[in-house]
């Protein structure tokens, strides 16, 4: 095996990257509980109060935020080694997108709340992430060209 030398030019994965995972972790944690408690009255809102059925289970979106919160939140702790609970984040947060989709947009129209919530909620999370795990992806692999 070739051994590098660590340069200047050598991957890092800093702090920030683990505050990012960290900030992530923590909100959809928070959002997931917050939808999970208070979902009917949150599906109103995002229905603008004019088009929403009401009396939908929000306890399965809720989860699926909480968990995929969770394993964000526990991937900053150990980033290189526990780089699969970065990967199992941001495919809970797909999957999060696409439930919300399935689940709800048959009962709300769409307005500038839903778009609002898919974007910042869930899709936005999406390129940091990516970014974080493709850094992390490359400092793994340089890691493992050191003795």
């Amino acid at each position: 095996m070739k051994k590098q030398p660590v340069t200047e030019t050598s991957p890092k994965f800093t702090m920030p990257h683990r505050g990012l995972l960290l900030l992530s972790g923590i909100y959809a944690i928070l959002w997931g509980a917050f939808f999970r408690w208070f979902g009917p009255a949150v599906l109103g809102w995002l229905s603008m109060e004019n088009s929403f059925s009401g009396g939908t289970d929000t306890l399965f979106y809720g989860s699926i935020g909480m968990v995929t919160g969770l394993l964000l939140f526990l991937s900053a702790f150990y980033p290189i080694s526990w780089i699969y609970l970065i990967g199992m984040g941001i495919l809970g947060k797909i999957v999060s997108l696409i439930s919300f989709l399935g689940l709800y947009m048959g009962s709300l129209e769409w307005n500038k709340r839903v778009a609002f919530h898919l974007l910042f909620n869930e899709g936005i999370w999406l390129v940091p992430l990516a970014i974080i795990l493709w850094r992390a992806l490359k400092v793994k692999k340089f890691l493992k060209t050191q003795p």
